[in-house]
């Protein structure tokens, strides 16, 4: 018979019990899928809109990464936080999304190297040399900070390292940390996504030709069906999700005017790269150049809107070089290159996903906007000058010679100048309370939009790519052929147009934060040999006094025998 008052008993149902128990919760847990995030900023959480993406997926996409080889303690960080969104990317899409990690460096051969990091570089993943000491010897290698997105035979190529260059080298890896998971998704969202987004590029009123505007006109292509367009009726703006209006030169009709205020009113979003004041490199060399304000016949619209953009140029002591010839040496002319302030380096930019974590901008004779009374319109400056800038009203005379010319801090006292703004809300339209154009009913005019979106910028060379004169092939947008530098121009504007057309809030990921808590190396420095002692003598005193504790409450026990 079965004792069941048997202390043995009694331990093997209890170990029964407890087994089953530990099974039923790993069943449980199993489907009821969650995980903890215990970080302050959540940096190891994924965005919602992230979350929903991964979970619709209906096919695998594969993600190449190409961090790899010996990296310093900063480029494993940054490998690190790419491997491991990748993780939660295949878990939440429920191994829908599956990764792997190549060493461009590793090829067999030195030519089939060569191809294979020629290859990379031609889909966008940029080489990028690091340099570190190890055991005394200064080793310098290239490395690949990107990866490969691939759909169904498609593939499309990510860079990862980004960030503001004018921060520290640390800065600039945790800017990109934070941008990983960002860039990834949109990826994968852009090669799975077959509904694509619809932009109208406007052409008709002197706006960027196809080889000045070929890079963003390019860029967008990857991601949206693009068309260059002309305003006929309103009819074919409907099927638009954003207008983009870069840099024109001639008037607005009335017509024109009014089926953009239509557009807006219905939901429309719309991009304007305009400039205020008609000025021109090609005058540079002539002392009696002014350029003044040119009339586009906008002013009216978007001050009803809640935004107005000055008659005026802005100069910043943050800004662009241009070849100056300052001698010779020779018998031939020795070219310097010299601060042009009329070409301010925009780097103060808004708290926004827009311009989270960007380089510096490059702007061309850009000018002041300011905001007006518009009610139920949220204002938000997305680009202003540094803190050492100015504003100069038309006409404004500009010369070459100016360069030459010693610049005082003490002339350039305005702070952050708004050269960029976001517009949010409920617009009211400009033909409220006015008949519309001939050719246009009453009855259909709409006085009050849906809420929508306007970028309006007060430079429309922001989306101007230069033209090789050699080769006469456009450069990448926001390349400057003077320092050979590629400023963050393109992201941008991509970011722009992401936020108007982006329904399901995609945008939001590049607002993820992952701070940086540094110690203190001055406290470091003064309290290394205190800590030093507290760490080793600290654990054998706690032992100690451990074991004699232990040893008094054994004889404390045992002597009451």
């Amino acid at each position: 018979m079965v004792n069941w008052k048997s202390k043995k008993l009694e331990d093997i149902l209890i170990f029964a019990n407890g087994f089953v128990f530990i099974v039923l919760l790993n069943l449980l847990a199993a489907k009821q899928f969650f995980r903890i995030d215990l970080t302050e900023e959540k940096r190891y959480s994924l965005k919602e809109e992230t979350v929903r993406i991964l979970q619709n997926m209906d096919e695998e996409v594969h993600v190449e990464v190409f961090l790899e080889g010996k990296l310093n303690a900063s480029f494993q960080r940054f490998q690190k936080a790419i491997l491991e969104t990748l993780e939660e990317f295949r878990i939440y899409s429920g191994n829908k999304i599956t990764y792997a990690v190549s060493n461009p460096a590793a090829a067999m051969s030195e030519n089939a190297r060569n191809e294979f990091m020629a290859d990379l570089a031609a889909r966008g993943i940029q080489p990028t040399n690091i340099i570190d000491t190890r055991e005394g010897q200064r080793e310098e290698r290239i490395i690949f900070p990107g990866v490969i997105v691939s759909y169904e035979g498609v593939e499309t190529g990510v860079m990862l390292l980004k960030g503001n260059k004018a921060g520290t080298p640390e800065e600039e890896i945790n800017q990109s940390i934070e941008g990983v998971e960002y860039e990834i998704i949109s990826a994968v969202y852009n090669l799975v996504n077959t509904d694509r987004k619809q932009i109208g590029f406007l052409s008709g009123h002197g706006e960027l030709d196809s080889l000045n505007s070929f890079s963003l006109f390019n860029e967008l292509e990857k991601v949206y069906d693009v068309f260059q367009i002309e305003l006929s009726s309103a009819a074919d703006l409907k099927q638009f999700d954003a207008l983009i209006i870069a840099k024109p030169t001639k008037i607005f009709s009335e017509v024109d005017k009014y089926l953009l205020d239509q557009y807006i009113m219905r939901g429309g979003k719309i991009l304007f790269l305009i400039d205020k004041v008609n000025a021109s490199m090609d005058s540079l060399s002539r002392d009696d150049y002014f350029a003044g304000p040119g009339n586009l016949n906008l002013d009216d619209q978007l001050f009803k809107y809640g935004v107005r953009i000055n008659p005026d140029l802005v100069q910043d002591r943050r800004s662009g070089m241009y070849p100056v010839i300052t001698g010779e040496v020779g018998g031939k002319p020795r070219i310097q290159m010299i601060e042009w302030p009329f070409f301010p380096l925009i780097g103060e930019f808004a708290n926004h996903p827009v311009t989270r974590n960007l380089d510096a901008i490059l702007t061309r004779f850009c000018s002041s906007i300011d905001t007006v009374k518009a009610p139920g319109i949220k204002k938000t400056p997305l680009l202003m000058t540094s803190p050492y800038s100015r504003k100069i009203a038309t006409p404004v005379h500009i010369n070459i010679n100016e360069l030459r010319k010693n610049l005082r801090d003490s002339d350039y006292s305005t702070r952050f100048i708004p050269v960029g703004i976001l517009l949010e809300g409920k617009f009211t339209s400009l033909y409220k309370n006015r008949f519309p154009p001939q050719g246009f009913e009453s009855s259909q005019k709409r006085d009050e939009s849906n809420p929508t979106k306007l970028v309006i910028i007060a430079d429309g060379d922001l989306a101007r790519n230069d033209v090789n004169p050699r080769t006469n092939q456009p450069q990448p947008l926001g390349f400057d052929p003077m320092t050979n530098r590629t400023f963050a121009n393109k992201d941008f504007l991509l970011n722009i147009m992401a936020f108007l057309t982006d329904e399901n809030g995609l945008i939001q990921a590049r607002n993820k934060e992952v701070r940086i808590r540094p110690l203190d190396k001055v406290k470091i420095k003064d309290g290394r040999v205190k800590w030093q002692v507290l760490n080793l003598t600290l654990p054998l005193l706690i032992l100690i006094a451990y074991g004699v504790l232990r040893s008094y409450l054994r004889k404390r026990k045992f002597a009451k025998f």
